[in-house]
């Protein structure tokens, strides 16, 4: 085989790849959905719920969030609320106990945990019958657990997502790209959701059926291990888009890159520990969507480089080649300059969107590195955003 037919196989092979990721994956999700739609029942009742909120250093949120909780359309006698500070050397700690009179628990233990270990740790000093996790920063509607509840009616269930909105205030370039690809990702929920399970969740709303509920490894990245635990136990993860809560995006890259990096990691490893669920004969139409929408997402920089390495190739003996290898390099070097003109708080512009992608690529490529090297993110420190940096 000739160099530039192997060439124009790779080239092929890269643009099949990249399309199955963003479009075609979708499309398939969708087709199941139609052709095999798995719905639930949703019956009013009121279980015993308890909120459990990791916190680590969130003086500046923590008595927001506790006063939004507090504010929750839900009986008082069968709603318990429990914070569990990871060792904050802030005021968090003061301002949670606070509100002791209110109802709300603080649970701080005698070292770090990490956010993983402190939800486990939050269900184990628990009462109710549903667990639901939030972050100090989320603001939630007042009828978000009776939007969520419901879905619990359906044995079948083990663990239901809500819908997070992120709003940009500071209108940056970093937030309209985190929006937008939120956006996306919450349509392939939905579609995800009626064709058998979600296969992570959003971390700052999420409901778990307390006996289902297992003890996780401390690095591991909770809200999206949490759907293949419930799978282990033939349970499913739905999506419930009425649920709402609202969050501020990062409005810096440097926000952004980190935390899609220790996303990207973590998501790896616990792929990795949890290979076996990759398998379909084992675990069906989830083990398709573990790989295309996580695994194969992560490795989307090794489709975009066979590409740009066969074009490099195939140029020279075609002018279509010719165009595509100019238009991805265009491509690419645009975005990382507006993405180094975008380092820091910006306002948006028509580059948001190269710029986020390029954004995103890298931090798929760190977090790959990370964990090809076995870097753990058991302890954490929230990033909190700062327009002027």
């Amino acid at each position: 085989m000739n160099t530039y037919l192997l060439s124009l196989i790779v080239f092929w092979i890269g643009v099949a790849g990249v399309f199955y990721i963003y479009i075609g994956y979708p499309l398939l999700v969708w087709l199941v959905r139609l052709l095999r739609p798995r719905p639930w029942r949703r019956e009013d009742f009121e279980p015993p719920v308890s909120i459990v909120i990791a916190a680590r250093n969130e003086e500046k949120d923590i008595e927001s969030k506790l006063k939004n909780t507090l504010a929750i359309d839900y009986p008082t006698n069968k709603l318990e609320i429990i914070v569990v500070s990871d060792f904050s050397s802030d005021k968090t700690d003061n301002i949670v106990e606070s509100f002791a009179d209110k109802g709300v628990t603080l649970i701080r233990p005698e070292q770090r945990l990490g956010k993983t270990a402190a939800q486990n740790l939050g269900v184990s000093v628990s009462t109710g019958e549903i667990i639901l996790f939030s972050d100090a920063t989320t603001n939630y509607q007042a009828d978000v657990l009776r939007r969520i509840i419901p879905n619990f009616a359906d044995e079948s269930i083990g663990c239901v997502g809500g819908k997070l909105d992120y709003h940009d205030p500071h209108e940056t370039t970093v937030g309209r790209g985190a929006s937008n690809y939120w956006s996306y990702e919450t349509n392939l929920k939905v579609n995800e959701s009626l064709a058998g399970s979600l296969i992570g969740v959003s971390g700052c709303l999420y409901a778990v059926r307390r006996s289902a509920y297992k003890p996780m490894y401390p690095e591991a990245c909770s809200d999206f291990l949490i759907a293949t635990v419930m799978r282990r136990q033939g349970l499913r993860t739905v999506f419930e888009p009425s649920a709402v809560c609202d969050e501020e995006t990062n409005v810096s890259a440097n926000q952004e890159f980190a935390m899609r990096t220790r996303i990207a990691a973590q998501t790896l490893s616990d792929l990795w520990r949890n290979v076996d669920m990759m398998n379909p004969s084992k675990s069906g139409f989830f083990a398709i969507s573990l790989v295309s929408h996580k695994l194969l997402r992560y490795l989307t920089v090794v489709f975009f480089l066979l590409i740009f390495l066969a074009s490099i190739v195939l140029a020279s003996g075609s002018l279509f080649y010719l165009v595509i290898l100019i238009m991805q390099a265009l491509f690419w070097i645009t975005g990382f300059l507006a993405l180094i003109a975008f380092w820091r708080s910006s306002r948006r512009s028509v580059l948001t969107y190269p710029a986020y992608f390029v954004l995103i690529t890298l931090a798929s490529v760190a977090g790959l590195a990370k964990f090809l090297f076995g870097e753990k993110y058991e302890k954490w420190e929230p990033i909190r955003n700062n327009p002027d940096k």
